[in-house]
């Protein structure tokens, strides 16, 4: 199976929305960016764009700027100018199904009422990968747009910030098609296992 060529970080563009819990999937790709040092994002494709080195793979970071109803016009447009394959794309985005820090991979799938996905779907049919970032749900439905445009607050950083940085720590792995080894990683740095105390010397 051939690697992955596009990053896609979900989110609304403009600082109004920067630190909200549906930007998540901005939020990972800069910090992938930042730490594979990517050159600046540019702007193309209705989005800003970069392209860099994981490992020996040469991958692209998008950042749909069409806001997040409209995000497969920006992907559909790089697709199709770059003529990659679904299975070689991975959508990072924010998923209010899942706790809060959890993360899961999945090839293929439905849209589970997120509209930047549906709009993907639409644009490029449903065989990519997405990466599931939990941001946890309010607790009633007619909560979630106003949950989802709000700003994490700052008790929420302290599950945040690690999350993204073992995200983009563990990215090599999934560019690589190992989704289970991804995720595996991204929870051994989340919660890495406790060290074994060494045995006691007997007593003289």
């Amino acid at each position: 199976m051939p690697v992955i060529r596009l990053l896609v970080g979900l989110g609304n563009p403009g600082s109004r929305y920067a630190a909200t819990r549906h930007n998540i999937g901005f939020m990972a790709v800069d910090a992938v960016a930042q730490l594979y040092r990517f050159p600046s994002f540019r702007s193309k494709f209705q989005g800003t764009i970069t392209e860099g080195n994981i490992g020996d793979a040469k991958v692209m970071l998008l950042k749909p700027e069409t806001y997040m109803n409209l995000s497969g016009d920006s992907v559909g447009a790089a697709v199709r100018f770059y003529k990659i394959l679904p299975e070689e794309i991975a959508v990072l985005h924010d998923d209010i199904d899942l706790p809060d820090g959890k993360l899961r991979v999945k090839l293929g799938g439905g849209h589970g009422g997120h509209n930047g996905l549906r709009s993907i779907d639409a644009a490029i049919g449903q065989n990519y990968w997405r990466v599931r970032l939990g941001v946890g749900h309010p607790g009633q439905r007619e909560l979630v747009e106003s949950y989802v445009l709000q700003n994490f607050p700052a008790e929420e950083k302290t599950w945040l910030d690690p999350l993204i940085d073992a995200v983009a720590e563990a990215i090599p792995m999934l560019v690589n098609h190992n989704a289970q080894r991804f995720m595996t990683t991204v929870a051994l740095i989340l919660k890495p296992p406790p060290k074994k105390e060494a045995p006691a010397s007997p007593a003289d």
